[in-house]
């Protein structure tokens, strides 16, 4: 196997792993609360901050899933 086909499909497996690593980091801070009490003025939501972050980010990175999926 050349070097090119080793980086490619390592490429498409970091790919696929970047949507569900954002998921759970979304998932898990959203469970933990809001963890910026001492920085807003207002109590925050937990849909606000690093939640709705990594949310986008998952959406971004959803992509290559959805092409999977399609096949």
């Amino acid at each position: 196997m050349s070097d090119a086909s080793i980086a490619s499909r390592a490429s498409d497996w970091l790919s696929l792993a970047a949507a569900p690593t954002f998921a759970l980091a979304a998932l898990f801070t959203g469970l933990s609360g809001p963890q910026d009490l001492l920085c807003s003025s207002s109590h925050a939501s937990p849909m606000s901050g690093m939640t709705a972050m990594y949310l986008l980010m998952a959406a971004f990175h959803s992509p290559p899933w959805l092409r999977r999926l399609s096949r």
